[in-house]
C-alpha cells in the first residue's frame, strides 16, 4: 500500500516512518477524530434557507455553550512533564555528596564519581515519573473533554430539532 502512494520529494512515505510511527500518528489522532465524528448532521427538514440555518446554528452553538458553560474551541488542556534537568540535577547533587563521603574516606575523586552516578540515576526515575503523571493528566484531560462536548453537541442538536432541523 504504501508503494502505491506518491513520493516526497523522490523518497517514498515508508522512508520516512519510524517503527511503531503510524502507530503513534494514529494514537495522537484518534482523539481529535472521535470528537469530530460526533458533531450532529443537520438537515433543513422544513425548507429554511441557507441564511436561516446558518442564523440557527450560531443562535443554536452559542445556546449550547450557555447551556453547557463548555466551548469546543477551547480544545482539552495539554499537561507537559517539563522535563530536562532531572538527571544533570541529580548527577551534580550526586557528586556533590559522593565527593564529601570519599573525602571522609580518603578519596573524593572516586567518590564524586559514584554519587553522580547514583543521583543521575535518581533523575532518571523522577524524569519518568513526571512524565507519566504527566500523561494521566492528559488522558484524563481529553476525556472530560469529550465528555463535555458530547453533552454540548446534545444540546445544539436539541436546539436545531426544536428550530424544525432533522438532527442525525
Amino acid at each position: 500500500m504504501l508503494n502505491k502512494l506518491s513520493n516526497l520529494s523522490g523518497r517514498r512515505l515508508r522512508d520516512y516512518l519510524l517503527p511503531g510511527g503510524l502507530v503513534f500518528l494514529v494514537f495522537a489522532v484518534a482523539p481529535t477524530l472521535c470528537a469530530a465524528q460526533g458533531a450532529p448532521i443537520v438537515y433543513p427538514s422544513q425548507g429554511q434557507s441557507v441564511q436561516q440555518q446558518g442564523t440557527d446554528e450560531s443562535e443554536c452553538r452559542m445556546f449550547a455553550q450557555q447551556r453547557t458553560g463548555f466551548n469546543p474551541a477551547q480544545g482539552p488542556a495539554y499537561y507537559s512533564a517539563n522535563t530536562g534537568g532531572e538527571m544533570v540535577g541529580g548527577a551534580a547533587r550526586g557528586a556533590a555528596l559522593g565527593a564529601i563521603g570519599g573525602a571522609i574516606a580518603g578519596d573524593a575523586g572516586k567518590g564524586a564519581a559514584i554519587g553522580a552516578a547514583v543521583g543521575g540515576g535518581s533523575g532518571l526515575l523522577r524524569r519518568g515519573h513526571k512524565q507519566r503523571a504527566a500523561r494521566e493528566a492528559q488522558q484524563q484531560a481529553n476525556t472530560q473533554y469529550n465528555q463535555n462536548l458530547s453533552t454540548y453537541y446534545r444540546a445544539y442538536g436539541a436546539c436545531m430539532q426544536g428550530r424544525g432541523y432533522a438532527v442525525n
